[in-house]
């Protein structure tokens, strides 16, 4: 790939990692997301909004620490990567974890637009795994349980 190819594969990465297009963005799902809803069950679904947030919260931050730091250690599966409870403690949890959310995601897109971040070279500490490949990752996950959110807004009666 040419240095132009290059540039505009980061820019589609950004745009992935962003939302939008097909997919719903962040903002939109958690902006505002009802109080009384966040640790709450619709029927037959097996996670709350508030486990749904705080799992993509933890998978990302996993994500984004595997891919630029050589002694990160992920936590234990899939127990590491769920929140203990079914519900924020109050509104400050889910506001932290909205703001860390965002904060991590911020950092996966400056390390994708680095300019001396070569995207598909293999991580040194990983199997084979490139920086291309886990943002693609990070936005695939993403985009998964943001649509559960999405939904769990729409399925719990108002």
């Amino acid at each position: 790939m040419d240095k132009s190819q290059i540039e505009s594969l980061r820019e589609h990465l950004l745009n992935l990692l962003s939302g939008g297009w097909a997919h719903v963005e962040f903002d939109e799902v958690v902006t505002d997301f009802p109080h009384r809803l966040r640790g709450t069950k619709a029927e037959n679904l097996p996670h709350t909004a508030w486990q749904l947030l705080e799992h993509m919260r933890i998978a990302q931050w996993d994500i984004l620490e595997f891919s630029r730091n050589p002694g990160h250690v992920s936590p234990d599966w899939p127990a590491g990567y769920w929140p203990e409870t079914q519900a924020p403690v109050g509104d400050s949890g889910w506001d932290e974890s909205v703001q860390r959310f965002k904060d991590d995601l911020d950092a996966m897109r400056k390390l994708v637009s680095g300019p001396d971040t070569d995207l598909f070279s293999r991580i040194p500490h990983g199997t084979g795994q490139t920086i291309l490949r886990e943002a693609m990752l990070l936005a695939d996950h993403n985009a998964y349980h943001l649509g559960q959110l999405a939904l769990l807004r729409k399925l719990i009666p108002g």
